[in-house]
């Protein structure tokens, strides 16, 4: 954005703010691909609540949807979106992160709020188990596709094996192709059913290998996942799959959720109904993390979420999510790749394995 509309959009906020009797001074900000972030210094005596109260004749001022008040790092911020709204890209971002640095394990979710990467270390004892949650326009698909392929584009298949479960049918159809595929994507409920059941199996394989393994260095490199591929579930429609693969599906779900991080399988589930009656027993202690984007109630929100005041009710959807772990919410938005880009991360994996196989 141009330098003279931000300093215009800086005027208007102190304006309203001394109508008001709330006087402060844009100090700075931050310009994201969806928000201008503005930083205040109130003046003395001026509470952050007299601000929060004023955010709705901010965005009328600056012509925007919504305004919203934030501290940060002993400041006040204000959020507006952006006129011109910019996608956050997975391949750029992939491309910029030092493979080196990250984590094995470790997928891309998106940008924080202050501009930051936001990635998500699946074997972490934090995590291991994620549910993503979002109505429709929320942006749930297109994250879920971006974490998938994020993780094929770091990692072999001889690091990394995928079991996708789509029962739509379409949100993983550019991705079939990919190497890193244990079986073609799952779309009928008994495939799933089926499914979850090998995992189970694999689960409880490496299990008894790991309680029976004397070698110390041996389980060393098991629990770093180098000589044993980690494993990722991915679920679409996780409340659909319940409703129709019924306790079965339940069971084997919780098994895996429970005892699965150990053996290096995680499980990566997205609805977009998080309502108590249908999945909230199941994911009640078994998603210790939860990626939530703009749902229906605050209801939803709050189970979603496994927390009430997150706010995901009113996010603005297209992407625009919060990160819930142990009781820290960050605020993101998610990475996109577009279906050309994951057409080609399935060709050049495909290429990849094959210079493999002709070694």
């Amino acid at each position: 954005m141009r330098k003279k509309e931000l300093e215009l959009q800086a005027d208007r906020i102190e304006l309203v703010l001394r109508d008001y009797k709330t006087p402060a001074r844009v100090t700075g900000g931050i310009v994201t691909p969806r928000w201008i972030q503005f930083l205040l210094q109130t003046a003395p005596g001026i509470k952050v609540n007299r601000v929060e109260a004023l955010s709705r004749e901010i965005a009328l001022a600056l012509g925007v949807s919504s305004a919203q008040v934030a501290t940060h790092r002993g400041a006040v911020r204000i959020d507006v979106p952006r006129s011109d709204p910019q996608p956050v890209k997975l391949m750029n971002m992939v491309a910029r992160l030092p493979k080196q640095r990250i984590p094995f394990g470790t997928a891309v979710l998106g940008l924080t709020d202050d501009g930051a990467p936001l990635l998500l270390r699946l074997p972490s004892p934090d995590v291991g188990h994620v549910l993503i949650a979002g109505t429709t326009g929320s942006g749930k698909t297109a994250l879920m596709q971006s974490l998938v392929a994020s993780l094929a584009l770091r990692y072999r298949r001889s690091e990394l094996q995928l079991v996708l479960i789509d029962p739509k049918g379409y949100s993983f159809a550019e991705l079939k192709t990919l190497p890193h595929l244990l079986q073609p994507i799952v779309t009928q409920s008994d495939q799933a059913a089926r499914a979850l059941d090998e995992m189970v199996e694999v689960m409880e394989q490496r299990s008894r290998a790991r309680s029976i393994e004397v070698d110390p260095a041996r389980q060393v490199r098991e629990r770093s996942g180098v000589t044993k591929p980690l494993i990722v579930i991915v679920i679409d429609e996780l409340a659909d799959l319940i409703q129709t693969g019924g306790s079965d599906v339940i069971d084997r779900l919780g098994r895996l959720t429970q005892r699965g991080r150990e053996a290096g399988v995680h499980v990566i589930a997205a609805t977009q109904k998080p309502s108590s009656s249908i999945v909230g027993s199941l994911i009640k202690a078994n998603f210790p993390v939860r990626l939530v984007g703009r749902v229906v109630s605050a209801d939803d929100a709050r189970v979603a979420a496994g927390l009430g005041g997150t706010g995901a009710e009113r996010l603005n959807g297209h992407g625009d999510f919060i990160a819930v772990t142990a009781a820290e919410v960050i605020r993101f938005q998610a990475a996109y790749i577009s279906t050309d880009e994951m057409m080609r991360v399935a060709m050049e994996g495909r290429q990849e394995a094959g210079g493999k196989d002709s070694e």
